[in-house]
């Protein structure tokens, strides 16, 4: 069952760029009964491990225009490495496990509804997005601002990954979209949100590793899913349909967030 939980979240990553931390999380807390601490410290190393496969086979598959974009992925990794190490140290200090587990559940929750609309109405956000970035009047200020925002996103990020291992995906992507709207093509997006999730999730799963959170049997157990299936979602990526799979992807993540809270 591990296994084909790990298949299921596998090709979802790979078709999307969303579904590392934002479905296996709650797989592992709601249907295997894992603690929430080991949840999101073995899903990092899994999140870890299968974006690096899944970006590799981006980074081979993508071609000119279809591949990561590196000069973004700077950028957000100057912001949410050094915010993935602050939040570390903030949960080796935290030492009562019954209120760090239950801030976990609640936080996880919360940015899956999150994930959830970010997911929904990504395409608003991108039209909203060009229009401010077409407009004569706010170009030049958009361009601006751009490379600064970018790292306030990482760090973003960083803080809710390494707290709850989500956030990488559809929030990334869905920040990337806001701030390049005219560079991000699909394939290009889940590309760069899957290369930055990679150095991402190895650091603050380092730090889950030290701290006592991460089940090796469980990991390999995820992994001999994962692995299979994030190559064919990412060589699938290019001919997936969006309008499909975010609105089911969404109403899972929703639901998944409910359950989370209300326990």
């Amino acid at each position: 069952m591990h296994a084909i939980a790990g298949l299921v979240v596998g090709l979802m990553v790979g078709l999307t760029g969303v579904g590392g931390g934002s479905l296996m999380a709650p797989i592992l807390i709601l249907m295997f009964g894992v603690a929430p601490t080991t949840a999101v410290g073995t899903d990092l190393w899994f999140a870890a491990i299968t974006k690096t496969v899944g970006g590799f086979v981006h980074h081979r598959a993508g071609g000119k225009d279809g591949g990561p974009d590196y000069q973004i992925i700077r950028r957000l990794c100057i912001g949410s490495l050094p915010a993935a190490l602050i939040t570390l140290y903030f949960l080796s200090q935290t030492d009562t496990h019954q209120i760090k587990s239950g801030t976990i559940m609640t936080l996880l929750g919360v940015v899956l509804g999150l994930t959830a609309v970010a997911t929904l109405f990504r395409g608003q956000f991108h039209k909203m997005a060009m229009q401010a970035r077409t407009e004569e009047s706010s170009s030049d200020s958009f361009l601006k601002w751009q490379p600064i925002l970018t790292v306030l996103a990482g760090a973003i990020l960083g803080a809710m990954v390494t707290l709850t291992s989500v956030g990488a995906g559809a929030l990334g992507a869905t920040m990337l979209l806001a701030l390049y709207p005219l560079r991000m093509k699909m394939q290009r997006l889940v590309a760069t949100d899957i290369i930055h999730a990679v150095p991402l999730t190895l650091v603050a799963g380092l730090g889950h590793l030290w701290i006592g959170n991460v089940n090796g049997e469980l990991l390999l157990n995820l992994l001999v899913g994962s692995i299979p299936g994030i190559i064919i979602g990412s060589l699938l990526a290019s001919r997936s349909s969006d309008k499909v799979l975010s609105p089911v992807l969404a109403a899972v993540l929703l639901f998944a967030g409910w359950r989370l809270i209300a326990n």
